[in-house]
């Protein structure tokens, strides 16, 4: 009877131990299962920049910035014109002899008149001689310019003169002076070719060495 309970309890314990080694196998296998389930943690990406990044990094290797524009800059705008200069085909002279005189000269008033349609810029110095007539050429030696006061440009609305102060010293006051008379004065307008004719009868010398006329810049009437 004790042999047979002996027995049994040696079953029973190795029936016991049995099932407690393949609890704690099947255990390890499941862990180890899970743990090689488990992906490896990638390594950090150090590698390769994402491909919209090349672009920029070509754009800073060459210098030139990423964000450019293809397109061309609008040509700057041209400045409008200015007026034009006065030409002796849109202006008329007159002399005013006015002005009184000292020491053997007399000064005048040479006046030129806007008569065109459109506004013109007078500016600089006339060119003035003594002259025979009104078609003849020019006699002794042209006007010296007097440039005590500077060449500023006057705006000439149509209607509108402009003024510059002319002196004329007296022929007989030179002793080398071969003088002839004289009708008037030829007036070319700064900058121009063409020619104004304005009556004035003085006496001219016919040689160049003396220097008659002194004209001044003109300015506003």
């Amino acid at each position: 009877m004790t042999a047979q309970r002996f027995n049994t309890r040696l079953a029973f314990t190795t029936a016991a131990a049995a099932a407690a080694l393949f609890l704690a196998g099947c255990g390890a296998g499941a862990a180890q299962s899970q743990t090689s389930s488990t992906p490896a943690s990638s390594p950090a990406s150090s590698s390769s920049a994402p491909a919209a990044s090349a672009p920029a990094a070509s754009a800073a290797a060459t210098g030139t910035p990423a964000s450019a524009s293809a397109s061309t800059a609008a040509p700057a705008s041209s400045a409008p014109a200015g007026p034009a200069l006065c030409r002796s085909a849109g202006l008329t002279a007159t002399v005013d002899s006015t002005g009184g005189g000292a020491a053997g000269s007399v000064y005048m008033k040479l006046i030129l008149t806007n008569s065109g349609t459109g506004p013109c810029l007078l500016k600089g110095f006339a060119g003035v001689s003594l002259t025979a007539n009104a078609t003849g050429a020019p006699i002794g030696a042209a006007a010296a310019r007097d440039e005590s006061t500077s060449a500023a440009g006057v705006l000439l609305a149509p209607g509108q003169a402009g003024a510059a102060t002319l002196r004329y010293s007296q022929a007989a006051n030179y002793p080398d002076c071969s003088v002839t008379p004289a009708a008037g004065f030829r007036i070319y307008p700064p900058e121009d070719t063409a020619s104004l004719f304005v009556a004035q009868p003085r006496s001219a010398c016919s040689n160049a060495g003396p220097t008659l006329l002194t004209i001044g810049a003109f300015a506003a009437k």
